[in-house]
């Protein structure tokens, strides 16, 4: 992003970066940077769909440094793109080189850049809010607001985009590529530590080329950024003739002599035109000019509206946002800013646009986004007041919705109806919030397929990634088999150990978790593409549902998005199930697993009890398949009675709408019990009633 090969240039001019021994300071972080950063520089996996415990874990460990170093954070991650819409063919060109480098990963081909894994940021963001790092989403992309908030607060920014070498800041930019966060030091003699970095300053730059501070948007816009291209115009100035050096960087050093001469923007715009003129016609001017002042203007700096938010908790008022931007419903703006929406909906209802997201998978077959599209249709028709699934609505027709994927090797587009289930015929966007729970789960479960019952005995924060697999096992092409899904549920099972081991509570499966960590894949192997391409669709189901679940107030409790799934561990486990590894065999040693497993298998297996014909070969294998441990009544199990057992924890989950409070901020954990009775007021702290009922004799309370 940003000014290409500016980042090089000030590389090459090392004396113009600082060093500096940073410490005791606000830092204002461009998120959606850092989670590149951390996640592409610790060299996690890319090819099997992405390992996000490992992810957690770099971004818990870059903010106990920060912690220790007294430095506080602000990290604001952009949220729609941009309004205006200048950076459109930008941001096509990305997406196309997205598909590309997923196309060479899935050849086993390794390139200087990768794929970040379809939740990447989902898991981020719920990180940030488990750590009580102050976050913020921005309505649209975050630049400026980042830029803004950092001159106000006077201090530094720190990120890897180029962008943030313009912007005048005067604490100065701190690139992420020279901020040593996993090299903490102490000051001789002292306690005091402190992360060795370089500082950028406007001032030292200006100084550094004699220019005036005014005429670096102008430099930006000549060289080129995200929002203007003179080459592409048919614009041609060799800058070189102005430069005393040699090289690629001659550009760049001739543009900053020739804009030596001028003290102001008007100035040195004016000037920039007539050279224009000289060897163009007059409406290559014109665009010129256009395109020109376009790509300045970013870098002007509006008053931002994060202060208010960070200060107060409070979003920006409706009439304080750009006229464009007014489509969003009032209650959406502080949902949005604290990463409670996703960001996608201002896309749909701005521009009835999106850009999906890419991943390994086969390439010679259909995107694994098209697997979850009816799913995003159903966001689509609450967004814009679609029609029902049956058409007998009276509601007049909206506009569908573009949406931007994979056909192939190539990015393509196509339109795409917004569908209202018939339970949602009477919601309207403006008072979505308000609905009933009841009638917002009906939705949620009627878009998926899935009836409450069949949940009921899975834990409340694992039923939304068990419903989303069954919507999956009847929509995904090629259908899964039956290790495909085995492998998923152990995976779940590995999640739900490590995120109890990690909170520290009770821990019983010590055994199955190391045999677990034992199979997980290590260093470079070779990568089947079938199960690529099956679970980047299950991860495409998940990512729409999830988003699905947040715009209805969350009607389902949200699991904690890092333990869903572990690509390096699932990939290996199919293979060994395939080769006649048994998930009996991998369970035994603690019966909690087992339960664990055999309530998701249940609710999968009875959630498709009478369904469509093309999963009942499936059922019934996993039925014939499925271990006698794993299937006999729980009465037979003499041993022990497992039960989950409901606790407080304030530390677990992302937040979320008040509505859904009651579930989020509630931890389930496997206990093991010498007895074969429950106590009644144990159901009776169950937040949700109609989960609350037994099945057999599994207690998920």
């Amino acid at each position: 992003m940003g000014i290409q090969g500016l980042s090089s240039f000030m590389e090459e001019n090392g004396n113009i970066l600082k060093d500096v021994h940073f410490r005791n300071s606000k830092l204002i972080i461009d998120g959606s940077n850092l989670f590149n950063l951390l996640y592409f520089d610790s060299g996690l996996d890319q090819s099997h769909g992405g390992d996000y415990d490992a992810f957690e874990d770099q971004v818990c460990k870059f903010f106990k440094a920060l912690r220790d170093c007294d430095i506080d954070p602000f990290v604001i991650v952009d949220g729609g793109s941009d309004y205006t819409d200048k950076k459109f063919e930008t941001k096509k060109k990305r997406a196309q080189s997205r598909i590309n480098r997923a196309k060479r990963l899935s050849m086993g081909l390794q390139g200087s850049s990768g794929v970040l894994p379809t939740l990447i940021k989902d898991v981020f963001k719920q990180v940030l809010s488990s750590l009580k790092v102050p976050f913020a989403q921005c309505i649209c992309e975050a630049d400026q607001d980042i830029a803004s908030l950092a001159r106000s607060w006077n201090c530094p920014v720190l990120s890897n985009d180029s962008d943030f070498y313009i912007f005048d800041i005067q604490a100065g930019f701190l690139p992420t590529s020279h901020f040593h966060w996993k090299k903490v030091s102490m000051q001789r003699e002292s306690s005091i530590k402190y992360i060795p970095c370089k500082k950028y300053t406007t001032t030292s730059f200006c100084r550094h080329f004699n220019i005036n501070r005014q005429v670096l948007p102008v430099f930006a816009a000549m060289l080129g950024n995200d929002y203007v291209k003179l080459h592409n115009m048919g614009v041609s100035l060799r800058w070189e003739e102005y430069s005393s050096m040699e090289g690629r960087f001659a550009r760049f050093d001739g543009l900053l002599n020739w804009l030596a001469r001028f003290q102001g923007q008007e100035e040195a715009l004016d000037s920039v035109l007539r050279l224009i003129l000289h060897g163009n016609n007059r409406q290559k001017m014109d665009a010129a000019l256009q395109g020109l002042s376009l790509g300045i203007e970013e870098y002007h700096l509006p008053p931002s509206c994060l202060e208010r938010f960070f200060n107060d908790g409070v979003g920006p008022g409706p009439g304080r946002l750009p006229e464009p931007l007014r489509v969003l419903p009032d209650w959406t703006l502080l949902p949005l800013m604290k990463g409670r929406l996703p960001s996608c909906i201002v896309d749909v209802l701005l521009r009835r646009r999106v850009m999906q997201g890419t991943q390994v998978e086969d390439p010679g077959l259909p995107c694994g986004n098209n697997t979850s599209r009816p799913v995003r249709q159903v966001l689509y028709g609450l967004l814009l007041g679609g029609r029902r699934a049956d058409h007998s609505s009276q509601r007049p027709p909206v506009d569908d919705v573009e949406e931007y994927y994979r056909e192939g090797q190539y990015l393509t587009s196509s339109m795409v109806e917004a569908v209202l289930p018939s339970a949602a015929e009477q919601m309207q966007l403006d008072t979505l919030h308000q609905a009933p729970r009841p009638v917002q789960l009906k939705v949620f479960l009627e878009t998926l397929g899935v009836s409450q019952s069949p949940l009921s005995g899975v834990p409340p924060h694992l039923r939304l990634p068990v419903a989303v697999t069954c919507y999956w096992l009847r929509h995904a092409h090629p259908l899964p088999d039956q290790p495909l899904l085995q492998a998923l549920l152990l995976g779940l099972v590995y999640g739900e150990l490590c995120r109890q081991r990690k909170s520290q509570r009770v821990f019983m499966g010590g055994p199955v978790l190391k045999r677990l960590r034992g199979l997980i894949w290590r260093g470079r192997t070779s990568l089947d593409l079938g199960v690529a391409h099956a679970y980047s669709q299950w991860q495409c189901c998940l990512k729409e549902s999830l988003h699905l679940n947040q715009l209805l107030c969350l009607p389902l409790a949200e699991p904690q998005f890092a333990w869903l799934y572990k690509g390096t561990l699932v990939h290996q486990l199919v293979t060994k199930l395939r080769g006649g590894l048994t998930p009996d065999s991998l369970l035994m040693g603690d019966l909690c697993s087992g339960q664990l497993y055999r309530a998701m298998l249940g609710a999968i297996l009875n959630s498709h009890d009478g369904h469509e014909a093309a999963v009942i070969p499936l059922v019934s294998g996993l039925r014939r398949a499925t271990p006698p441990s794993l299937t006999q009544p729980l009465d037979d199990l003499t041993a022990h009675l497992h039960i989950l057992a409901l606790e407080e924890d304030d530390d677990d989950g992302a937040g979320g709408g008040s509505k859904a409070k009651t579930e989020d901020d509630l931890s389930w954990t496997l206990v093991s019990v010498r007895t074969r009775h429950k106590s009644k007021d144990r159901f009776n702290r169950a937040r949700n009633p109609e989960f609350s009922r037994k099945q057999g004799r599994i207690g998920w309370e």
